[in-house]
């Protein structure tokens, strides 16, 4: 994902989350509406959420340190899983409470013009800003699914985007529809059942943001493209003659460390083996330019260690076994 996109789509989000909060809080001063008040929060938890965004784009910038020498990347997995938590809190949990209150104690809606008039303004608005987000997430997801894009995209920022904007457009449809059927029953219980919808819809979005973000931070391989294109720089089918086994991870999401071992003639010199190594790693960039740590160790092809294949714990890197 470029990040001129990511940080466009943001930008469109947070402006339009923060004039529709202050619209929202003002029906709420003018009917009293609990989804009006959960809607309100809910706008304000995106504007910071959007925020956060932000400032995780903009430190994940800053260069390497001796503490920190593959950079600050991961800080925008960081940002993006403070977002789930917000909104699980902030929005979600907020608005279960407020429904339930409502429910329990009903309380006339007043003004009902001034909510339905806000939230078809604030459709319009959500709208404007979805559109902008799936503009910019058409440029990048290929031919993968909705689903598949959201799941494996390596930045966060577009994926938290159109989950909170698509979020933000039902929870709206929910609170006009716990208005309207207030205003058509006569019974304000209607608002606070949407409003106990509309938390429920946060929540849910919530938890889907913290465990695709949780998988980001604990760090995951490159994708399986780039891992074919990885592997068909690195042999030259002349010194290097194969890639005996390799790890991939994200460091971030427009950088990725590659360490492998390869396999190289055995009668090389190792000024020649040291010539074939730099020649893979410029392969190696050229194919997948975010690939900027790599790591080769060259050995001899054996076949017995072939035979372990890619089993984690039987080869060189694998997980430290147990002792007992």
């Amino acid at each position: 994902m470029s990040a001129s996109g990511g940080t466009k789509a943001i930008v469109a989000a947070l402006a339009a989350n923060a004039a529709i909060a202050v619209a929202k809080f003002v029906a709420y001063l003018f009917s009293g509406s609990s989804s009006m008040l959960a809607e309100s929060v809910h706008s304000v938890a995106d504007s910071g959420n959007q925020a956060l965004l932000l400032l995780g784009g903009k430190r994940a910038q800053r260069q390497a340190t001796p503490q920190h020498p593959f950079g600050y990347g991961r800080e925008r997995y960081i940002y993006a899983f403070l977002v789930s938590i917000v909104l699980f809190s902030v929005g979600g949990l907020f608005a279960i409470y407020e429904g339930y209150e409502k429910i329990a104690n009903p309380h006339e809606l007043k003004n009902w013009y001034w909510p339905v008039g806000v939230l078809v303004f604030a459709i319009i608005a959500e709208t404007f800003s979805f559109r902008t987000a799936i503009k910019e997430s058409n440029a990048v997801r290929g031919d993968r699914s909705w689903t598949e894009f959201v799941r494996h995209a390596k930045a966060p920022e577009l994926p938290v985007v159109l989950l909170e904007d698509l979020g933000a457009l039902v929870g709206l449809v929910l609170a006009l529809g716990g208005v309207g059927m207030a205003l058509l029953t006569g019974d304000s219980v209607w608002d606070g059942i949407g409003t106990l919808c509309i938390g429920v819809l946060l929540i849910l979005i919530a938890v889907v943001l913290a465990l695709e973000t949780k998988s980001l931070l604990l760090g995951e391989a490159a994708g399986a493209e780039e891992t074919r294109k990885i592997e068909a720089a690195a042999v030259d089918g002349d010194t290097v003659t194969r890639i005996i086994h390799m790890r991939t991870l994200h460091i971030g999401p427009e950088e990725l460390l590659v360490a492998a071992k390869i396999a190289v003639r055995h009668d090389g010199t190792a000024t020649e083996i040291a010539a074939a190594i730099d020649a893979a790693e410029s392969r190696i960039r050229e194919a997948v330019p975010i690939a900027r740590v790599i790591y080769l160790e060259p050995d001899i092809y054996r076949e017995s260690e072939a035979a372990k294949g890619a089993d984690a714990a039987a080869t060189p890197g694998g997980p430290a076994l147990t002792e007992h």
